[in-house]
């Protein structure tokens, strides 16, 4: 057995690797020991993974989802006490209860906290996410996701593990080797939207993804989190196959219809 991503000998490896990270949510899309090994699993979570979840957007919102980490604790974030506009420190815990502490000096603090129309909130923060962050996480993620399916159609990943047109992206989520890898992104269904079941019971989607396999041979990574979908070109820094396609099939999410393709075993 050899890792996905060092092509190193990895029989000895113990840790599963979590395709999407357990703080976004993620329990059930692993990968088995050995498929990635250990040390580029750590690599991955300290490296490629953290700056991702530290960002201030993504810690924002998952605050806001009462996202818990794998210890089960959710960011700390920056609030408002309102009407004063006073700096405050928001924590949440696992119940999805907001708690604030005021970032001012204790005296005033006690003077603002009189006021019965006080309130805290916590704006919602846009950005703070470099692109490199995105494209080295996004990188991880496709490799992992394309690596799933193989095994799920009982494939061997020997082929897939040397695929020369992947070493790029491999070499990416990586090392970050290529400056400049463009993807897309876009808003494409509220984060806060339920879903029906089928049933009488609804249910909200905190990520998924696909892999498109375009007509004219280019694979995407589509990956959505709390309906904010990214897309990136596993074969290379390309993203205009991915515009193209999109034009053809009237804006429409893979996630959600058109002609998308699937990888299959070769």
């Amino acid at each position: 057995m050899r890792c996905i991503f060092c092509k190193k000998d990895s029989r000895n490896s113990l840790s599963v690797e979590h395709i999407i990270p357990e703080s976004l949510g993620n329990k059930l899309h692993t990968l088995p020991p050995g498929v990635v090994c250990d040390s580029c699993n750590n690599y991955f979570s300290r490296e490629v993974e953290k700056p991702f979840l530290d960002s201030e957007s993504v810690r924002s919102l998952r605050f806001e989802q009462a996202l818990a980490s794998k210890r089960g604790r959710i960011p700390v974030v920056n609030g408002i006490l309102l009407p004063q506009l006073a700096p405050a420190i928001m924590t949440r815990d696992v119940t999805g209860r907001s708690f604030g502490s005021l970032a001012v000096p204790e005296a005033a603090a006690a003077a603002i906290l009189q006021s019965p129309d006080t309130t805290f909130m916590v704006p919602m923060v846009n950005g703070g996410l470099s692109d490199s962050i995105v494209t080295r996480f996004l990188s991880k993620i496709a490799i992992e996701v394309i690596a799933s399916r193989l095994l799920s159609a009982r494939c061997e990943l020997d082929g897939f593990i040397d695929e020369t047109q992947l070493d790029s992206m491999r070499n990416h989520a990586r090392r970050g080797t290529t400056p400049k890898w463009p993807y897309s992104v876009r808003r494409i269904y509220d984060g806060n939207k339920r879903w029906a079941d089928g049933g009488n019971s609804e249910f909200q989607v905190v990520h998924e993804y696909d892999v498109l396999a375009t007509e004219w041979g280019e694979w995407f990574l589509v990956v959505a989190i709390f309906g904010v979908e990214f897309a990136i070109n596993c074969g290379g820094p390309e993203i205009e196959g991915y515009e193209r396609w999109l034009t053809e099939n009237n804006n429409v999410s893979p996630l959600y219809g058109g002609n998308n393709g699937r990888l299959h075993c070769r």
